[in-house]
């Protein structure tokens, strides 16, 4: 047991854990990207607001995003203890710059880092506490004619303060009564500041995650002369090209639309 404890008290243990948690972030941003896609649909947010009542309903699903805040907390805390500790182990700076050829994400990570735990601080309480704990969210009530399969969507206004959702049929009709997460979306995403911002944490995203992916696999030792191009593959133009233009195109439409 001391030695496990030893393991991950010392420089290398924190790494691995900075490793592991991150990878499962990475994993995340795959699902999340998933998801948010449905704001694409042109179906007056029906699509993405049952997506998003899923995820806050569903105990499993409720259990992994427990276990996400968690990682995102260990992952902060143990990048903020290795950069104190790797400054103070180093006061002076040294006479002679170091030419290294290492790439500019990993000499900034904790300023991206920084960068994107303001955007998650800011993008939970918008978005996931006011959909969870906020009754200033607004519900939809999506009618589906089962003959033509065409849906109608229309304010509701609930009786109950604890009303969350409910799926009825009624005269071939399926209705379907949710939370409005869509129309917060739409109106956070309508103020040109609020999109600058988000556009320049995608930016952070991708330069966090340029350095992060290929790190985390060094990190766990995973190192193969044949596998390595595969994982600098997939950390440089998945991981930090196509999800974070993905997630800030997002944004980006919502106020182009929002114009018209």
């Amino acid at each position: 047991m001391n030695e496990f404890k030893q393991t991950f008290n010392s420089s290398l243990g924190k790494k691995l854990i900075m490793a592991l948690t991150g990878l499962f972030l990475c994993t995340f941003l795959i699902v999340h990207l998933g998801g948010n896609l449905l704001l694409f649909s042109n179906d007056e947010g029906y699509g993405f607001n049952v997506y998003a009542n899923f995820l806050t309903h569903f105990p499993p699903i409720e259990v992994v995003a427990y276990l996400l805040y968690l990682c995102i907390l260990v992952h902060t805390i143990y990048a903020l203890v290795l950069t104190i500790k790797n400054r103070s182990a180093r006061p002076v700076t040294y006479a002679v710059v170091n030419q290294s050829p290492a790439s500019w994400s990993s000499k900034n990570m904790g300023l991206l880092g920084s960068i994107l735990l303001l955007f998650i601080v800011i993008h939970m309480s918008d978005f996931w506490y006011g959909y969870k704990y906020s009754h200033k969210i607004g519900f939809k009530e999506y009618r589906t004619d089962l003959a033509t399969g065409k849906t109608q969507a229309v304010d509701y206004n609930p009786a109950s303060l604890d009303f969350e959702k409910s799926v009825s049929t009624e005269n071939n009709f399926e209705i379907v009564r949710v939370k409005d997460l869509h129309a917060r979306v739409a109106n956070s995403f309508s103020n040109i500041w609020y999109v600058i911002f988000y556009v320049i944490a995608m930016g952070a995203v991708s330069f966090h995650l340029l350095h992060g992916f290929q790190s985390a696999f060094r990190t766990l030792g995973w190192v193969h002369r044949k596998y390595t191009p595969v994982v600098y593959f997939i950390g440089t133009w998945f991981f930090a090209v196509i999800i974070p233009l993905g997630f800030a195109a997002m944004p980006v439409v919502y106020y182009i639309q929002s114009l018209m």
